[in-house]
């Protein structure tokens, strides 16, 4: 808001005070932004517009004998007076500037948030006039559309990189599945600023594919060219990253698609399976391997535990499903004391015991019965293991490998969490089972079974003998006729709807993990970095 005086009579249109006023406002806040740093840190132009945006002004002159550009005086048009405004309004500001630089700062932040939301309002004008929903003529180059225009039979696979993209498009039914290969890491949009992300390529290549605009204003779902939205990413460290950055931005930017159930993941299979010149056989992730390799392995093996019970079919099934529960329990523990093989032996020995180190006799009956199992297992010239009791810690296990000092510590706060707890109330099952040394045959081979663990991983070996396992680290590695019977083909794939049901939880969840706080972020993976059974790195 700008009131304009001359000799206490108003002018509504202004004038050249008003022209006078305005150039120095603008010449001198840009120089301060150029000599501070901020506009260039900042990566905005500066326009007079900026500066006055919120600005309420009262501007008074007193001139004799002014002109005025009609009777009603409502415009003053005195040549003079803008020169003589202009340089007092720049040099008194200029050192109210230098006197209070605090201020100063803030007022330029406000013009540059001002140049950043106007530059977004502008970008996210242009993306919606030049990609309208039905511009088919505007859509990105890198988009392999569909012949299909009615959205609710369209589907959009957004794939990572060029060469997935590449299998996906020979792939794919075009009548109705189109693909969007996006390259590289596209922008966390949980730290950007608005006008940032409407900058990056890749964010504006998927904005206009969608053809749902962007933005409060501009943003309209039911424009959507696709009613299914569907995120194919490689299944390693990077494809998940590249997923989450993705979930990121439809979650904060484009949310009623989640809500309207148009958001999906492909499950494209980790494994593929032959064994000989029968059908490859695909499989999505570990669990899937698992429960193959169980299949094959029971079809003729027998487990004998050390009491001579012999242990087959669906009874030895019943069994390892016990030990892969044992497993998991194990892992995390195993992750705390830095030996898999130590925590399996002392869940046998009873030395999980949550009140154990409470009863010092005990502890050391506990650590001697676990040591002595370590050494029973272990080669001839290996048997060294020592476990005691020291005060303040909790059982300690040592031993000297190939002259290495190995030392691993079984504390109060490991014996207290939930995992040893199950682990103890199981003790009596596991004794019952792995006592002693147990062995599983199978055709022409035996593996010495020690514990729950070992069982599994024997019987893992067991059921991918003869078996080919190939591993898709990436999209790319499949080809054209692969990918369509594993991924795209409505008829077989496996596609996971994203969906919020908690919106706080979710909020949270992201504003943690991609936000710009460094704490928060560290105390998650402090708190939940023990608990990853399966790091790929």
């Amino acid at each position: 808001t700008m009131l304009c005086f001359t000799n206490n009579i108003p002018q509504k249109d202004g004038g050249t005070h008003l022209a006078g006023f305005r150039a120095a406002l603008t010449r001198t806040v840009n120089a301060y932004a150029n000599d501070s740093g901020i506009a260039k840190k900042e990566k905005v132009a500066l326009t007079g517009e900026d500066m006055r945006e919120g600005l309420t002004c009262i501007l008074s002159a007193k001139v004799p004998d002014p002109k005025f550009s009609s009777q009603t005086k409502d415009k003053l048009v005195s040549s003079e007076v803008r020169p003589v405004i202009e340089g007092i309004v720049a040099d008194r500001l200029t050192q109210w500037f230098e006197e209070h630089p605090a201020d100063a700062k803030k007022v330029v932040a406000k013009v540059v948030e001002a140049a950043a939301a106007r530059e977004a309002a502008r970008k996210a004008r242009d993306l919606t006039r030049r990609k309208g929903a039905l511009d088919i003529a505007n859509l990105p180059g890198k988009l392999a559309d569909c012949q299909e225009r009615d959205p609710a039979k369209s589907e959009l696979f957004i794939v990572e990189g060029d060469s997935a993209g590449g299998s996906a498009k020979q792939g794919r039914d075009r009548r109705f599945q189109a693909i969007l290969p996006l390259k590289g890491k596209i922008l966390n949009v949980e730290r950007a600023r608005f006008d940032k992300m409407l900058g990056s390529a890749e964010i504006g290549t998927l904005i206009a594919a969608l053809g749902t605009g962007i933005g409060i204003e501009d943003f309209d779902a039911a424009k959507a060219r696709y009613h299914r939205i569907i995120i194919m990413t490689d299944a390693d460290v990077d494809g998940s990253h590249i997923r989450t950055l993705l979930l990121t931005f439809f979650f904060r930017q484009m949310a009623s698609l989640i809500d309207k159930g148009f958001l999906y993941i492909a499950q494209p299979p980790l494994y593929r399976l032959q064994r000989g010149n029968a059908k490859a056989v695909y499989l999505k992730d570990d669990a899937a391997l698992e429960a193959y390799c169980i299949d094959a392995a029971l079809r003729d093996s027998v487990f004998t535990q050390h009491d001579g019970v012999e242990r087959a079919g669906n009874d030895l099934r019943d069994l390892l499903e016990q030990a892969r529960v044992h497993r998991r329990w194990l892992q995390p523990l195993a992750g705390k004391a830095g030996s898999m093989e130590v925590i399996e032996q002392a869940a046998i020995a009873g030395a999980l015991s949550a009140g154990l180190l409470a009863d010092p006799n005990r502890a050391i009956e506990a650590a001697h019965a676990t040591a002595e199992r370590l050494n029973r297992l272990a080669p001839e010239h290996e048997r060294n293991w020592l476990g005691e009791v020291i005060a303040g810690e909790g059982l300690v296990f040592r031993r000297t490998r190939q002259g290495v000092d190995e030392r691993h510590l079984i504390d109060a706060a490991l014996l207290r969490s939930a995992e040893a707890r199950r682990l103890d109330a199981d003790n009596a099952r596991l004794r019952e089972v792995y006592d002693r040394s147990g062995t599983l045959a199978a055709r022409d081979k035996t593996w010495p079974i020690t514990g729950p663990v070992s069982l599994v991983e024997a019987v893992m070996e067991l059921g991918r003998r003869g078996i080919d396992v190939q591993r898709y680290k990436g999209l790319g590695e499949m080809n054209p006729e692969q990918l369509w019977e594993t991924t795209l083909d409505p008829e077989i794939r496996s596609l996971l709807q994203v969906k919020v049901n908690h919106a706080d939880s979710a909020e949270e969840t992201f504003s943690t993990l991609m936000g710009d706080l460094v704490e928060p972020r560290r105390d998650f993976i402090q708190a939940n970095a023990l608990s990853v059974a399966n790091l790929d790195v």
